[in-house]
C-alpha cells in the first residue's frame, strides 16, 4: 500500500527564511531545535538536501511513496553501502531482486525526473520510446517487431539504465529493450522456459567478449517495473572493457550523467 506523506513534520516546521544561503552554518542547527527536530526524526524529504534548499512541505515528486522508497530517502548517502558483485549475483541467483535500491540522492533524483518527463509526455512509456529508444512517437504502433523474438537487431536495442540501482561503480548497468514480448508464466509470473532460454542464449552470444562469470541478467517482476509498456530486461557486467559497452550501446550515455 502506498505510504502517505507525514503530516507532523510539516505542520511543526515553521516558514523559512526565502534569503538563506548556505553561508549561514548556524543555521540547521537552530532549525532542528527550534521546531524539536534531530537527524534521527529529520524530514526524509530533507536528508541530503542543501540547506538554503530546505522546504516546509514535502515536495509533490515524493508524496505517496511506499516504505521502500520512504526508508532509502531518509539515509544519509554517507551510509548508504553500495552493493557488491558478490551480493549483486546472490540477489538475482535468489530471484530477490527487490533488495536492489538506489542511493538515496539518486532516487531523490529519479523521482524527481520521473515527474517531470509524465507530465510533458504524458507517459514514461513515450519518452523511452521516443527519446531514448528513438522507435517513434511513443504509440502503440511502434512496438509492432519486425520478426520473432531476437530475429532481427531492429527490434532490440541496448542502453545503459538511466537511473542504476545502487551498485559498485565497476559494475555497469544495462538495459536490453525489445519490440517482442518475453511471455511470463502466469500461474509464477516468471519467465516461461522458452523466453528464459531465448534470453540466455541471446545474452551469451551478445557479451560472449565478456567473462561468462562478470555477466548476469533479469527480468523484474512486473510489480517492480517502473516501464511496463516496453519489455526490457536488465544485464550487468562486472568490469567489462568500456570500450565494448560503448560499442554495444552505440556510445549511450544515461540521463543520470546528463542531469
Amino acid at each position: 500500500m502506498p505510504h502517505s506523506t507525514p503530516s507532523t513534520p510539516a505542520a511543526t516546521i515553521t516558514a523559512l527564511d526565502e534569503k538563506l544561503t548556505d553561508a549561514d552554518a548556524t543555521f540547521p542547527a537552530r532549525f532542528l531545535q527550534e521546531n524539536g527536530l534531530t537527524a534521527d526524526n529529520l524530514p526524509y524529504w530533507l536528508m541530503n538536501v542543501p540547506r538554503s534548499q530546505w522546504t516546509t512541505e514535502c515536495p509533490s515528486f515524493l508524496r505517496d511513496q511506499p516504505p521502500k522508497n520512504i526508508r532509502c530517502l531518509s539515509t544519509p548517502d554517507e551510509h548508504y553501502q553500495r552493493q557488491d558483485w558478490k551480493l549483486v549475483q546472490e540477489i538475482i541467483k535468489t530471484n530477490r531482486i527487490d533488495r536492489f535500491q538506489r542511493v538515496p540522492t539518486d532516487l531523490r533524483k529519479y523521482l524527481e525526473y520521473t515527474a517531470h518527463i509524465k507530465a510533458q509526455y504524458g507517459s514514461v512509456m513515450r519518452f523511452v520510446v521516443k527519446e531514448r529508444l528513438h522507435w517513434g512517437n511513443g504509440d502503440t504502433d511502434d512496438l509492432r517487431p519486425r520478426g520473432s523474438p531476437f530475429e532481427f537487431d531492429e527490434d532490440v536495442c541496448i542502453l545503459y539504465n538511466d537511473w542504476p540501482y545502487g551498485i559498485d561503480t565497476d559494475i555497469v548497468h544495462l538495459v536490453v529493450w525489445t519490440k517482442f514480448e518475453l511471455t511470463d508464466d502466469p500461474a509464477t509470473g516468471e519467465l516461461t522456459r522458452e523466453a528464459r532460454d531465448m534470453i540466455e542464449q541471446y545474452v551469451q552470444r551478445t557479451f560472449r567478449s565478456v567473462a561468462a562469470e562478470s555477466v548476469v541478467w533479469f527480468k523484474n517482476w512486473k510489480s517492480l517495473k517502473s516501464v511496463h509498456a516496453v519489455e526490457h530486461f536488465h544485464v550487468m557486467l562486472h568490469r567489462p572493457d568500456m570500450a565494448f559497452v560503448a560499442e554495444i550501446t552505440r556510445g549511450d550515455v544515461p540521463l543520470i550523467d546528463r542531469i
